[in-house]
């Protein structure tokens, strides 16, 4: 990962031309000998699935699980389920693509389509991954105050001091580099099973809630201004997120692979998907565990504060825990330092994945390279812009209001998301759809492709019925109704513009296969014809 080329002497500039493999300093550097076991293979190929699953429990997913708990008891762990079911058939397609294809999402849509779609589809995936960045500044500047009671303006400058340890991991190695984010998601995973296995949580009521029913979806019920459908689809908004795709598809391509033998291919594709799923699961356990918190850890309605402040508050205080076990510990404090600390952890997993979907989107979309810490440096001090101007216009309010601010922020923050996931799907679904693409052995099966398409398409109108309310929220906690007519309109012009976008952008795709496929049918009789005349 370093940023001199040592085989020429010659140094990077700090911005130049890439038009190479997807993550070049790292793609195909992690040899993996053949004739393994198959724990011996599944250890080898491990690692990347790590890096994904990270993004599918970060600070953004913390409030939505927890409260919704606390508002439908287990009523949402369907939701959990389903959504983590969807990451895994869509991180699949997205190994398998970057694996078979040699290119990333990003590089993948750029060669099949305009390069002015190319440069939106940029600015659209930056602003979600901005957007994203937001939640972790949000997430490491809260837990440096909780923990060490730093004051949050300067938590919030300290944060963008994690490039320094970016710049310490670009030295170690990539196979490093997923040991140390496996560690973290460890940290993570036992500070809740630990929290959760105080509070005796009835495990016949988490399995109940397992399977889906119309209550799930309903609207009809509203607890603090919530209702099933739209705790729904905050959780569903938390944790499939457009980056993902596109790291998942230029960090599956770092093992070594030889892509003139299909079943070196077939092999690393099959890991591959073992080792994500594994780590999905992994995430589907912290996000039920986080809402396990709610419903088994607090009292019913006990936490009024769902920010991070609350929360942390909230396993101090006596009063609002669930039974004496839990009560005693937390007289201790211990209960909310680890909280505390999984969220610190949570922060610093999600700058290391971040900064390289970063580089990934700018190679692939507009053929631009940075270096890795000044990557970091650009898009966290950007980020950084919204979080220090919400704290320094709060500062001089009450407490509470400064936490409502931060965690109003971070929500709002996430309809970037909503907006750029179907374009990351939709194009994934294509290509891997297409035996152009893929081959005829590595296209989607039949079924893979009906529940992709299924998983797309719902995931997509349910994002664009949560616009709305997500518009909203920016109008603040008690929008009049002349508010509500502006957030509704805003809501149906965005809605208009992701439908428009998504048709250019299927067009573009679709013209783009049928060029690839006529240039593959001309070469191959040529190449017919050449050995006729031998």
């Amino acid at each position: 990962m370093s940023q001199e080329n040592k085989g020429n002497g010659r140094k990077h500039k700090l911005i130049e031309y890439a038009n190479g493999p997807s993550l070049e300093e790292i793609n195909g550097t992690i040899e993996v000998p053949k004739n393994l076991s198959f724990w011996k293979a599944l250890f080898a190929y491990s690692g990347p699935g790590a890096l994904v699953a990270v993004g599918y429990m970060d600070p953004g997913n913390w409030s939505t699980s927890i409260t919704g708990g606390q508002n439908f008891q287990y009523m949402l762990m369907s939701v959990i389920l389903i959504s983590s079911l969807i990451a895994m058939l869509l991180q699949y397609m997205a190994a398998k693509l970057g694996i078979v294809s040699q290119m990333d999402l990003a590089q993948a849509i750029r060669a099949r389509t305009s390069k002015s779609l190319g440069i939106v589809l940029w600015l659209l995936t930056e602003l979600a991954i901005m957007a994203t960045d937001i939640a972790e500044v949000i997430g490491a500047a809260i837990a440096l105050y909780l923990l060490f009671h730093i004051p949050l303006v300067i938590a919030v400058f300290i944060t963008v001091l994690d490039v320094l340890v970016l710049l310490l991991l670009t030295k170690i190695g990539f196979r490093k580099i997923e040991a140390i984010v496996v560690c973290l998601i460890v940290v993570i995973l036992l500070v809740f099973v630990y929290q959760v296995a105080l509070s005796n949580p009835d495990w016949g009521g988490v399995i109940k809630g397992l399977v889906p029913t119309a209550a799930t979806f309903s609207t009809s019920k509203s607890v603090a201004g919530m209702t099933p459908l739209s705790g729904s689809l905050g959780i569903i908004g938390a944790t499939v997120m457009p980056h993902n795709l596109y790291l998942h598809s230029a960090i599956s391509q770092t093992r070594k692979i030889d892509h003139n033998d299909e079943e070196d291919v077939a092999r690393t594709v099959k890991f591959s998907a073992w080792d994500s799923n594994i780590q999905l699961t992994f995430a589907f356990v912290v996000n039920s565990l986080l809402l396990i918190m709610g419903v088994a850890v607090f009292k019913t309605g006990a936490v009024k504060d769902p920010s991070f402040f609350g929360l942390f508050q909230a396993l101090s205080d006596t009063s609002t825990l669930s039974n004496g076990v839990l009560i005693g510990v937390a007289k201790s404090g211990i209960l909310s330092v680890l909280f505390a600390v999984a969220l610190l952890a949570s922060g610093q997993n999600s700058t290391i994945t971040g900064t390289l979907t970063g580089q990934v989107i700018m190679e692939g979309f507009v053929h631009m390279r940075m270096p890795l810490w000044l990557r970091r440096l650009v898009t966290r001090l950007i980020s950084v812009i919204p979080v220090l101007i919400c704290v320094l216009i709060t500062g001089s309010k009450s407490a509470i209001d400064e936490h409502v601010a931060l965690n109003n922020l971070m929500n709002n923050s996430q309809v970037f998301l909503a907006f750029a996931l179907p374009f990351s799907m939709l194009p994934l679904l294509m290509m891997t759809d297409s035996k152009v693409e893929m081959g005829e052995r590595f296209k989607n099966s039949m079924w893979v492709k009906l529940l992709g398409w299924v998983s797309v398409i719902g995931l997509t109108i349910l994002n664009l019925i949560g616009l709305p309310d997500a518009v909203l929220g920016f109008f603040g906690d008690n929008p009049s109704a002349a508010d509500g007519t502006i957030s509704k309109i805003i809501a149906y012009i965005l809605i208009a513009a992701i439908l428009a976008l998504l048709a250019w952008t299927t067009y573009d795709l679709y013209r783009g296969n049928k060029r690839y496929a006529a240039k593959l049918a001309t070469h191959a009789d040529r190449q017919s014809i050449s050995n006729e005349g031998e």
